[in-house]
This record gives C-alpha cells, structure tokens and sequence, in this order.
C-alpha cells in the first residue's frame, strides 16, 4: 500500500514539471497585463500559426483598484478574493479566451497569487476589480470569505509584523511580504480555498500555474495544495493529466531558502540565468559569451528538467526581484535580441518569452521612478485594447517582444530543434560563438568589437539554407541572408559587429 501511495505521488509530481505543451511547441509568451479578448485574438492569428507553445495571463483573480499612484501594474498581485474579474476581462471573457486559444492548441498559464491577500493598509470598502466589500483593517474578505483566524500574524515575531531579515527562514515564510496580509496556508479551511480557485480554472480549461512568492511559503504547504488540484480537463488534454507547475522563487544565492528546496514539487524559475546572461552579454566583470560553453548547470544552476528560464520578466525588467542593471530589456534591444535568440536556442529549460508595455522611465539616482506605471489605460484604469500594425508590430506602447522576427523565429528554431542533443561549439576565445542542436539547427553570435569571419563546422546535411534572423524562407527563396552548408556539414559566416543584429541561425525547416 505504501509503494502505491509513494508511485501516486511520484506520478503526480513527475506530471507537474510537464508544460502539457502541444503540436511540438516548446516556449511560452507572457502576454503581462493583456486583455483576455486581445489573447484570444492573438492565440488565434499569430501565437498559434508561429508555434508558440502556450500563454502565461496576468492573475485573474479579483484584486485591490489603487488610484494613488495611478492603476499600478502590482495592484493585480493584491487579491481580495477568487472571484474571476479583472482589468483584462470578467469571468465569460477568461472563459471564451481559454476555448479558444485551447482549440488552436495554445495553453494558458495562470499567474496564481496565492501567498497572501491585500496590503493591510488596503483600507474597507467597495474598491475592487468585481466592486466586492473587504476591509484589510481587520482581514475581513467575504467573498472567499476569510477572517481574522486565516492569517499567519500571530507566528511573525517582527515588530512591524512584516520580513525584516531574509536570512530568517520563519520570518521570510510567516511574516508579511512588504506589508501584504499572509494567508495560513497550513490551515485545512485555507489551502480549501485557495485549492477551489485554482481547480475552478484547471476544470475551464488552463494547463498549469505560475505560482507567485513561492519562497515566502512552506514546501509541505505547497505540496499539500499541488495534491489537491485536479487532472486536465479532457476536451484539450490526455486523461490524467496534470496541471504544469513553474513556481517563482528568487535565488541568486547567499540565503538560506533556495529553489531546490521547491524542485520537488514542480519546475522553478531560474532567476540566476537571466542574471548572469545580462551581465554576460553586458562584457560586465570580464565575463565572455566564450565561457558559455557549459551554459545551465555548469554554472550552479538547477537542473534543466526543474528549470523554467527567461532573459526578463515583468519584475526584474523594472529593476524589482532579481539581477538589477544586468537585466536586458527591450530597452536594450540590441542585446536583448542576441540574448533571447541564444536562450531559444539552448537547450536548457523551459523557455518563456516576455512580452511588455512601454512605460514613461523617470531614472533617478538609478532607480526609476515609474516602474509601478501599469498597462496603456484609459483614464477609467481600463485597459486599452492591444492594436496591430500593418507591419505585424504592435502600437499604442505595446511593445510585443514576441511579434520581434528575430524572436518569432528562434520560438520557431527550438521547435524544430526540440530534443536534439548541444554540439558543434566554437568559439574564438572571447565574445563569438557557434553552437549547433544535432543535425537540425546551428546559431553563430558575434558579440566582439570586430567581424566574425570564420567557416565553421554546422552539422547540417548539405544545402542552402536562409537565415532566420535577417529574413526567413518564403517559398523558394529567402527574405535575408543565405548560407551554404556543403557537403563536410561546414559553412562559411561573416557577420559585422555593427549589425543591427549581430547572429546568424538556420534550421532544417529553413532550407531551400
């Protein structure tokens, strides 16, 4: 009976670290602070036809409406309850995005806030995502409903009642995260709820969660919710299926909670590969793209089946959470590319692409001033609707990274490549490098002060093939550059270090 009990738990955790993706897509765009009606239209036109694997949606659940400062983007990860209205759309609005993108075989992820409810300062009253009554003054939510008994207060041995050392364990996992009331979640009627809101979604239809401020909660809690969730609904996914679980946990070494002590229980998000990329790229403390040669776990990083990674996210790209200046962001587009095309075509991890909004940067001292500026809104805090260009680009500050050509291939590129082995290395000792995935695709990046002129060994059956990053194969012709591999498998790159975009890849699916 035991051995059966352990094989059950092993199956369910083993399931959890499986995005569930489908057709051969292998990454995940998140679309933060889009509308659920501009999702599925995307789904629909673009996410789908270019191989996008799935979805991760900004927290659906009902949240705090803050107007001091104005409609920030955090006020999302301050629920007030389960209820499904947000600024991206109500409950029908989630529901027809998830058919929808799920019949074009595109997941969604659900960014699950489940660690805490509002600030305690969220004041009473009416102003919320769904107009529901709470008051934060005395942990009164009726919606869920939770009270005063549902809290972690009473274990917070801080005077503010807030973490005030990160290297105390307790308090990281017991105390308010800057001032956020801190659910129990080692209480049965807690981890009842919260296990009700998020098997709401899965039986509609989601594929698995994001799961935020996972360090500020207990494994064996987690565990204890991830056990009660339910299997895929079957109208999209294989009987039994289980829900992909990718948990945010900021490590980048030095305290005493780590990501492995989550890796049990489903993927995690390495936050030590978008940092040492940056600084990387950056030529930041002497490091070179030459060094990369044993990228992932030879730099301390969690395996690459635990892993879940990304150059930015919507917090480290506004300087919160993890990396700081070394962070590249479509600021920095230049890099920025270079960095995403290498990540894609990496074999390490599951990989998710951002996609953001600009917002008005008002740098002082280093920190930007207006890093809380939420999505383009109407003066109502409604968010605007996401308008695409003639060109496929998007307008009205929406910047969409993933709409990038450059980006949209590479999504395109691991596809093709997905579960060929790493081979082919080069590098000439400083900051150019090729590296290959078996016989199916092959990057050269040149992030040197000079050209790269070099033939170098592809793998890749004979051919001419078009480059995906200048252009891509229309037809029978290419829209860029081409490269003939000959019949040795090697091809001859020169790329100018002043290129607007300084790398070269081709894949099988890219040859004339």
């Amino acid at each position: 009976m035991k051995l059966l009990i352990l094989t059950a738990l092993l199956g369910m955790s083993f399931a959890q670290f499986n995005p569930n993706t489908k057709h051969g897509r292998t990454s995940i765009v998140h679309l933060f602070e889009w509308r659920w009606a501009d999702i599925a239209a995307e789904c629909e036109r673009y996410l789908a036809p270019n191989g996008f694997g799935g979805v991760q949606i900004s927290p659906p659940s009902e949240s705090i409406i803050v107007t001091n400062p104005s409609y920030p983007w955090w006020q999302r990860y301050q629920p007030i309850g389960y209820n499904l209205c947000s600024r991206s759309g109500n409950e029908n609005e989630l529901r027809d995005m998830i058919t929808r993108c799920n019949n074009v075989g595109v997941n969604i992820y659900v960014d699950a806030v489940i660690n805490h409810m509002c600030g305690a300062g969220g004041g009473e009253g009416t102003h919320s995502s769904c107009g529901s009554y709470f008051n934060a003054n005395k942990k009164d939510f009726p919606t869920v409903p939770y009270s005063n008994w549902d809290f972690n207060d009473g274990k917070c041995n801080t005077g503010s009642g807030n973490i005030e050392n990160y290297n105390d364990v307790n308090q990281v996992r017991n105390c308010r995260l800057v001032s956020l009331l801190d659910l129990a979640l080692e209480k049965d009627y807690v981890r009842g709820k919260v296990t009700g809101y998020m098997n709401k979604l899965i039986d509609m239809g989601v594929a698995g969660f994001r799961v935020d401020a996972c360090k500020h909660m207990w494994p064996g809690d987690l565990s204890g919710v991830y056990g009660r969730l339910h299997s895929l609904n079957t109208k999209w996914f294989p009987s039994g299926s289980k829900p992909f679980i990718f948990q945010e946990v900021i490590d980048l070494g030095g305290e005493p909670i780590t990501s492995n002590q989550y890796t049990g229980l489903g993927r995690v998000t390495e936050f030590k590969y978008g940092a040492k990329l940056g600084t990387t790229i950056r030529k930041w403390n002497n490091e070179k793209l030459s060094y990369l040669k044993n990228w992932g776990e030879g730099y301390g990083m969690m395996p690459s089946d635990k892993a879940l990674v990304f150059v930015d996210n919507h917090d480290n790209q506004r300087g919160h959470g993890a990396g700081g200046g070394s962070i590249l962001t479509f600021w920095d587009a230049r890099l920025y590319k270079m960095a995403v095309a290498l990540m894609l075509a990496h074999p390490y991890g599951v990989t998710r692409v951002m996609s953001s909004y600009r917002w008005s940067r008002n740098i002082v001292n280093g920190q930007d001033k207006n890093d809380w500026m939420g999505p383009p809104s109407n003066g109502n805090g409604s968010t605007k609707p996401v308008p695409i260009n003639p060109d496929s680009t998007c307008g009205d500050n929406w910047v969409c990274e993933h709409r990038w050509r450059q980006i949209r291939n590479m999504v395109i590129f691991r596809n093709v490549v997905n579960g060929q082995p790493f081979s082919n290395w080069w590098d000439n000792g400083n900051n150019q490098i090729a590296f290959g995935r078996g016989n199916r695709g092959f990057i050269v990046i040149n992030n040197d002060s000079g050209y790269l002129d070099a033939t170098l060994n592809t793998g890749m059956p004979q051919g001419t093939y078009c480059d995906v990053i200048s252009g891509q194969k229309e037809g029978s012709r290419c829209t860029g550059t081409q490269v003939q591999v000959g019949g040795d498998g090697r091809a001859y790159f020169k790329i100018s270090h002043t290129a607007d975009d300084p790398f070269i890849a081709i894949h099988a699916n890219s040859k004339l």
